[in-house]
């Protein structure tokens, strides 16, 4: 490839998306020669961002940063974050299945988003012809190419990545926003020994390189910049639209998933009110706004015109011309989304502007014509969300957080907890990764014991117990025996 092209060939992003058990970890093992479905082993790698991460190489000798993102409906919240920062997206749909119901919103999501441009991959031609897949394909996503793949034989990937290639060429970056203040949502935050704290996330605009003073918002404080790396490899300076590692002076609580790393003049400022155009079906329930790696519980007031103000639990970091997905709470579901208008607001209604509240009430009242919300959290609740997300599946015990009960009752109101057993806690996407992994060992086995979940998720006899029970509970597995079985699943079905 020549200088040129480098020059040319702007990074860009590639983001999966559909059902689970469609093989999309499958088909980017195939793609790009790396397995990005294994669990967090930070301290044996070093620095890396190749946990749902890989680097494609496309014909023309551009390079695409692949997010690969979990299908499952409860994997939604993180696929929206996994999202958000794409350009193109490949869409996998299973022959044997065609479309489903986490296809239609992963199609949602990425409409929400803006994302436009992509491929559908048609998987598991070798169980099924894929024309009724493909067909359902087109009436879901018009106009977008669709390529019939066999993962095991490599048919069908070299025109593959043809069409990607032909997608990302389509693909105008918005130029004077990539070259914005450099903004940086952390999606991912680990310690390395002898190097320290590492943020991952997708670079939105600006670059960052060794020496650079980051601020962490909605925090406030400032971080300086160690080292980057962009799929493995140290660089000298990230560009916008390249998946990166970074580096930081901060300890492990100073920084966490959710926050975003900013520079510059008029870099953008934390807000607990939006105005934004949407595109949505408007819920009598409870609503969560996700932007970059953040969410937020809100309240929507109908402004007219299709503007509605966002009045937000918790902050969110914005600029105008941001895209926002909006989810109901209860049930889980994606609405729609739209376009940040204005990331600071006055309070305002259809009726007119309304009275500001007092500095120290950022939050709204719970009274609303739209949505409700539960109450804002404490900082000790936040602080033992933030525990448990560290923890993964691997959680420490209620009273080890020392958090109360109506604490805990408020965690799980808000989505950022899950009781796991009468004692324990769990992060939401640690339980959904857990019961991913689950799934896929189910792919080549009928009966799976407390053992063989233990060895996988190389943990413990009591975590895994904790899980299995949970999942008994849930109806997800039934137990025969000293195993478990997948429910739903016929005797004998793969």
């Amino acid at each position: 490839m020549s200088s040129t092209n480098v020059r040319v060939l702007t990074p860009l992003t590639l983001g999966t998306a559909g059902h689970v058990d469609h093989g999309k970890t499958a088909l980017v093992g195939a793609l790009t020669g790396v397995d990005t479905d294994r669990l967090p082993e930070e301290r044996a790698r070093g620095i890396s961002i190749a946990l749902g991460y890989a680097p494609l190489d496309l014909p023309s000798g551009r390079r695409l940063s692949v997010v690969d993102v979990p299908g499952h409906e409860r994997f939604v919240r993180t696929m929206v974050a996994g999202a958000t920062g794409i350009d193109l997206f490949l869409m996998v749909v299973a022959a044997d299945d065609g479309v489903m119901p986490q296809t239609r919103e992963h199609a949602a999501v990425l409409a929400a988003l803006g994302v436009e441009n992509g491929v559908v991959a048609v998987t598991k031609t070798d169980l099924a012809d894929p024309a009724r897949a493909t067909a359902e394909a087109a009436e879901l996503l018009p106009g977008v190419p669709a390529v019939a793949v066999g993962v095991r034989s490599g048919a069908g990937l070299d025109d593959l990545r043809g069409a990607l290639d032909d997608a990302a060429s389509r693909v105008l970056r918005d130029r004077s926003a990539a070259a914005g203040p450099t903004r940086l949502h952390a999606d991912r935050v680990f310690s390395v020994r002898g190097v320290g704290t590492v943020v991952t996330g997708t670079l939105w605009s600006g670059s960052i390189g060794r020496g650079d003073e980051l601020t962490v918002l909605p925090r406030g404080h400032s971080v300086r910049v160690r080292g980057v790396q962009v799929h493995d490899a140290g660089v000298e300076r990230a560009q916008a639209g390249q998946r990166v590692a970074v580096n930081v002076n901060a300890s492990r609580n100073e920084v966490a998933r959710g926050d975003v790393l900013v520079a510059g003049d008029g870099t953008p400022a934390p807000t607990y009110r939006i105005d934004a155009a949407l595109d949505w079906r408007p819920s009598a329930g409870r609503i969560v706004v996700h932007h970059g790696t953040r969410e937020s519980a809100a309240r929507a007031v109908d402004l007219g015109d299709g503007t509605w103000q966002l009045r937000l639990d918790a902050p969110l970091v914005p600029s105008a011309g941001d895209r926002v997905v909006v989810r109901s709470m209860a049930p889980p579901d994606t609405l729609g989304g739209g376009v940040v208008l204005d990331p600071h607001p006055r309070r305002r209604s259809s009726a007119g502007p309304e009275p500001e509240p007092g500095p120290e009430t950022a939050p709204e009242p719970v009274s609303t014509p739209v949505a409700a919300s539960p109450a804002p959290l404490p900082s000790s609740a936040l602080a033992a969300a933030a525990i448990l997300r560290d923890a993964g599946h691997e959680p420490p015990l209620d009273a080890e957080l020392g958090s109360s009960p109506a604490e805990f009752a408020a965690l799980r109101e808000h989505g950022l907890a899950v009781r796991l057993t009468t004692t324990m806690h769990v992060d939401p996407e640690a339980l959904a990764g857990v019961e991913g992994r689950l799934r896929v060992l189910f792919e080549t086995r009928e009966e799976l014991t407390l053992a063989d979940l233990r060895d996988d998720l190389k943990t413990s006899r009591k975590y895994a117990q904790a899980f299995l029970e949970y999942f008994d509970a849930a109806r997800v597995t039934l137990r025969v025996g000293d195993a478990r079985r997948l429910r739903g699943r016929r005797s004998g079905q793969p």
